[in-house]
């Protein structure tokens, strides 16, 4: 008999524990409403951060492009001025011309070069080959093209020989 009042006088305690652990179960959801409102704004902050992370990504991205065309317009410019200047300086009848210090190649007006300026300049001196002194030539083109705050430049060199 004793046995069995003890395990009922466990039996209420254990009653009465669940149900002191319900309401204090119920409790707890209302002392914890705050802390959904602090989870919500930190992770709305970090989404914020990301998004500023991915269009400063993106824009870099874009300034790059943007530079790497102008570039390329640049170097064919460039290449082109000195073909012109090349052109200049030993013309299709054989006869050598003149090798200006410097000179201005306006490129023609079309799409590739827009907004582009060519630069010329020429440098002759005379090389011992040995056999005899041959004249050569130095020819260097600067490309200027520029868009805004976009600027880019590019130098093409290039040596000749007349015979």
């Amino acid at each position: 008999m004793f046995l069995n009042s003890h395990s009922r006088s466990v039996g209420r305690n254990s009653a009465s524990r669940s149900s002191l652990l319900r309401s204090k179960s119920y409790a707890l959801p209302v002392r914890q409403r705050g802390s959904a409102l602090i989870i919500g704004v930190f992770v709305i902050t970090v989404m914020f951060l990301l998004a500023s992370a991915l269009i400063n990504i993106v824009e870099d991205g874009d300034t790059g492009l943007t530079q790497e065309v102008w570039g390329t317009r640049a170097f064919a410019a460039a290449n082109s001025g000195a073909d012109a200047a090349l052109a200049k300086l030993f013309p299709l009848n054989s006869n050598v011309g003149t090798c200006l210090a410097s000179d201005v190649w306006t490129p023609p007006d079309v799409i590739g070069f827009h907004a582009c300026s060519v630069t010329l300049t020429c440098t002759a001196y005379a090389v011992d080959t040995g056999t005899g002194v041959v004249t050569q030539y130095s020819v260097n083109s600067t490309a200027v093209c520029e868009s805004g705050d976009t600027r880019v430049s590019r130098k093409v060199e290039v040596e000749a020989r007349g015979l």
